[in-house]
């Protein structure tokens, strides 16, 4: 048989692929032998639909892109091709290469699927080949066999809760500070929709059985982050002399304002705000979600500090170098900038 007439021959399909139904999505090969049957007594593709119970388009597509140049539609044929077509692809991570390489980097500094493919974009705009969808990650992730990374690799996913934890009534907590203190709701317009930079967000992550704490710092408009090392413990006069020494490595323009929640760590609020000329905004009690930059940057947090661990052992260099990695990743509220370089704009413009 010459080979013009021959039926092209895609990728070997097994048996057991071909005569199974793909999905009820797509068209099963006794559809096809129905189509070829119909098409062949010169039925209207609107009747071939009619009778099928699907639409036009469907059996429109079907023939134009299943049939054979010179033998015309092969039911088949036709499924052999689409068989093969409906195989799952391997991952584009499946191979080591540079995409590949670039990607568990990534993973091993702790970014998060969407921030790398994100980046991908930024960083190799021309090259079409590095680009991965974030969903293409977590499949590289969950499915190892198809996925091309190494398992160790998933201990750089962020892990959240299966259920949200449950509100406590406001009425149960009340103030514990000696000095008046000044509430969220009092906190300016300009300071709430983040329009004015130098304006941070606070709160303690603590260590195994509360014996140890970091105070961490987040600028509401760039989320650029900084943590206080509390060697000792974490008392009200710690965290302000803490707290103090951090701000105060600051420039004037990015000491605004300082909001935190009514945790006893803060009974000093009124020395730490005479001292650097910041007012401190306290959130109503149970309501972290009004400090909602910092909350996620605790969670983030935990990635280097599990529940736990003893913070004692880690010294401010250690502290600085989990900062550094957190202020070098790119944020989707960022356009994709990361706080570093938000940071720095603000620096040289002042």
């Amino acid at each position: 048989m010459p080979a013009s007439l021959r039926e092209p021959v895609p990728a070997p399909v097994a048996l057991e692929a071909l005569e199974q139904p793909i999905s009820a999505r797509y068209v099963s090969l006794s559809e096809r032998e129905r189509i070829a049957d119909l098409h062949s007594h010169g039925t209207s593709m609107k009747a071939i639909g009619r009778a099928l119970g699907r639409s036009v388009g469907t059996i429109s597509r079907e023939i134009k892109r299943n049939s054979h140049p010179v033998l015309g539609y092969r039911p088949y044929g036709a499924h052999r091709a689409a068989a093969a077509r409906a195989r799952p692809k391997d991952s584009k991570l499946a191979e080591p290469g540079e995409l590949h390489d670039y990607v568990k980097t990534k993973l091993l500094t702790r970014w998060s699927p969407e921030q790398i493919s994100k980046l991908l974009i930024k960083e190799f705009p021309d090259d079409e080949q590095m680009r991965l969808s974030p969903e293409t990650i977590y499949q590289a992730l969950y499915f190892q066999a198809r996925g091309g990374l190494k398992r160790e690799v998933k201990e750089a996913l962020r892990s959240g809760r299966t259920r949200r934890k449950q509100h406590k009534n406001p009425e149960e907590r009340t103030s514990r500070f000696r000095d008046p203190m000044i509430n969220i709701s009092e906190r300016p317009a300009e300071i709430e929709d983040r329009a004015v930079p130098g304006h941070w967000e606070g709160d303690l992550v603590t260590g195994a059985y509360n014996q140890s704490a970091i105070a961490t710092l987040v600028e509401r408009t760039t989320r650029y982050v900084m943590l206080v090392h509390l060697p000792v413990d974490h008392t009200a006069e710690s965290v302000r002399d803490g707290l103090i020494k951090t701000m105060g490595t600051l420039p004037a323009h990015l000491r605004g304002s300082l909001t935190w929640d009514q945790g006893a760590e803060m009974a000093k609020h009124k020395a730490f705000s005479i001292a650097t000329d910041m007012d401190v905004y306290f959130c109503d009690p149970a309501s972290p979600r009004q400090r909602g930059s910092n909350e996620n940057t605790n969670g983030l947090l935990r990635q280097y500090f599990p529940k736990g661990t003893d913070l004692n052992a880690y010294g401010p260099e250690d502290l600085e170098h989990v900062a550094q990695e957190l202020n070098a990743r790119p944020r989707k509220t960022l356009d994709w900038d990361t706080p570093a370089e938000r940071l720095r704009d603000l620096l040289i413009a002042s």
